[in-house]
């Protein structure tokens, strides 16, 4: 879509190359930054040197359980085969666990980030808007193997051993580069598994709740006199968290009527209410003041809920 489109239909406008503006589920258009290739390449280099940190950790772990355990029994440490045949297959399941099992706890977690992308300040997220699935990070995941640690794994075994030949070297090489440079030559900086898992990678605004919000809602509209026009459970009000309070703000303030209608069918369905018509705004408002008041209440309980997906914390 052009700049003149986005500006005609009401849509924020990009101001640079990374800006993108995506379409959350509600219909709300949402603006964000794409990750650059450099923040993702630093991401991936930190993953990898805690991951080899634990690896390390591990195998250090079992060599003093193998030692201890010789002592323990008068063995020396080179006599200890049944033991260190132990050892050799819990280090392989622990390679495996820290190569796939790292990326898939973390972003499968709230933060969809794992400790190299929160450094960064980067997370996964989906490209439809809509919530990051367990499927698509695992199938990204599963990508990457192919991408990177399998190739290099093998490239290190056929050093390690001789018996790699020249070709088979560079046809390595250029395999692991081709996949690493991927990123480079599409304008949302994805790689092969964000194609195939439909994700991206995106900067990560955590902006705290205070900052989200205004003291009051847009001029339009009167929050105080249209708060007590519409009366919410707390159920009602549950159902949503700050990143929703946060795109309802930013509806209230430059959304087009079109927007309206959507987002206060979209919150009414959610509740359980008939949508209404032609008082859209002033529901928005309502809730809007409903919601914040809420959050604001479990925050000074040191409860919060980041968005609709998370449990309160």
């Amino acid at each position: 879509m052009s700049r003149a489109k986005i500006a005609v239909a009401g849509l924020p406008v990009r101001h640079s190359k990374l800006d993108r503006v995506m379409i959350s589920p509600e219909g709300v258009p949402l603006n964000i930054s794409v990750a650059s290739a450099g923040a993702r390449a630093g991401a991936l280099l930190l993953d990898i040197v805690i991951i080899l940190a634990l690896i390390i950790g591990v195998t250090l772990a079992g060599i003093f359980a193998i030692w201890g355990f010789g002592s323990a029994f008068g063995q020396s440490l080179e006599s200890a085969e049944g033991p260190l045949s132990v050892l050799m297959v819990f280090w392989i399941i622990a390679i495996f666990l820290f190569r796939n099992a790292y990326f898939l706890y973390f972003e499968l977690g709230d933060r969809a980030a794992t400790w190299g992308k929160r450094v960064t300040g980067i997370r996964v997220a989906a490209r439809d808007g809509g919530r990051l699935t367990a499927e698509a990070v695992i199938a990204r995941n599963i990508v990457r193997d192919i991408e990177l640690f399998l190739p290099l794994m093998f490239l290190s075994s056929g050093e390690v051993s001789g018996t790699m030949s020249d070709f088979t070297a560079w046809a390595g090489f250029i395999w692991v580069l081709m996949f690493l440079l991927f990123p480079l030559f599409n304008k949302d900086r994805l790689r092969c598994g964000d194609l195939i898992a439909g994700t991206w990678v995106i900067n990560n605004v955590k902006p705290k709740l205070g900052n989200l919000v205004a003291p009051s809602v847009p001029e339009q509209g009167n929050a105080s006199a249209t708060a007590g026009r519409y009366v919410f459970s707390d159920q009602e009000l549950s159902v949503y968290g700050e990143y929703e309070l946060q795109t309802l703000e930013k509806v209230l303030r430059s959304g087009t009527d079109e927007a309206l209608d959507t987002v206060a069918a979209s919150i009414c369905a959610k509740i359980g209410w008939e949508p209404g018509s032609g008082d859209e705004r002033i529901f928005l408002e309502a809730y809007y003041t409903a919601l914040r008041a809420k959050l604001e209440r479990g925050m000074r309980f040191g409860k919060r809920r980041k968005d609709k997906f998370s449990q309160t914390e």
